[in-house]
């Protein structure tokens, strides 16, 4: 595998978008790289400049960062089986989180067994993607304070996240609030009671309601807000959203946001 400089990483993101949806998450990992001074990951290639498969490996020196994800693009599942079985540019013994298509599960869990890991699926998504934001409802700045979310708020939104895991997940919502776009609906004293946030490969999520002011359509107005401020920007507009969280997936697609029915992107973590 290649590590890729800084001239080849601008050219691979003029690249893949040809190869979208299945491409969409490593692209949007490149896109911030390329702009964005965040933590430190690897791109690498099985060759270039014809690729096969795009890999990103995030640096892992503290006990923390072994909450990175690594996520893997390939256009074909042997050479994907091969690259597993016969290299080591994956740590099968360490805690791993990993990030494919749905489409290699399999060669996924057949790798993991050989080398010994032990873990699970632990998401399966749809991904939902906005290519034109002009239609969605503009926000009334006079009934509602939208802002970004601070470095103070870290503590609060790893609480309040699905997959928070306490200290060891700190790191990695500090890392995002500090580098990449948020957005947050602020009560009468200024504490955000509703967010949104992009991760690092330009995903919208960690979307988040206090109960207290849910059904007031802050959601809706955060999507939206969130949107049109990154297309503005020239990111992607997408996000994904678990197979089991229907209301999630009605409000996105309500709001103009569509699904490539052939692909589905998976979670697993090991050990």
């Amino acid at each position: 595998m290649e590590i890729l400089n800084e001239e080849q990483l601008t050219a691979i993101e003029t690249l893949l978008p040809d190869l979208y949806p299945q491409s969409l998450q490593v692209y949007g990992y490149i896109f911030q790289k390329n702009r964005v001074k965040s933590d430190h990951m690897d791109v690498l290639v099985d060759r270039w400049p014809d690729f096969r498969i795009v890999l990103i490996r995030p640096l892992r020196e503290k006990k923390e960062d072994l909450f990175k994800d690594i996520y893997v693009f390939s256009k074909d599942g042997e050479i994907l089986k091969k690259l597993f079985l016969e290299t080591d540019i994956i740590d099968w013994q360490n805690y791993l989180c990993l990030g494919v298509d749905l489409c290699y599960a399999e060669i996924v869990a057949s790798i993991a067994a050989t080398r010994g890991a032990t873990g699970s699926n632990v998401a399966v998504c749809h991904m939902l993607r906005l290519e034109d934001p002009s239609h969605l409802p503009q926000v009334d700045s006079s009934t509602v304070a939208i802002s970004s979310l601070e470095e103070s708020h870290i503590s609060l939104v790893n609480e309040t996240w699905k997959f928070g895991e306490g200290e060891h997940s700190l790191s990695f919502i500090k890392n995002v609030i500090c580098h990449f776009p948020t957005c947050c609906i602020l009560d009468a004293n200024g504490h955000p009671v509703a967010w949104i946030l992009t991760y690092a490969y330009c995903a919208m999520g960690m979307l988040y309601t206090r109960p207290e002011h849910r059904r007031k359509g802050y959601a809706k107005i955060l999507i939206s807000a969130m949107s049109k401020r990154l297309h503005a920007q020239g990111y992607p507009v997408f996000c994904f959203i678990e197979e089991e969280n229907q209301p999630s997936y009605r409000l996105f697609t309500s709001l103009g946001f569509k699904e490539d029915p052939s692909y589905r992107a998976a979670w697993f973590h090991f050990n």
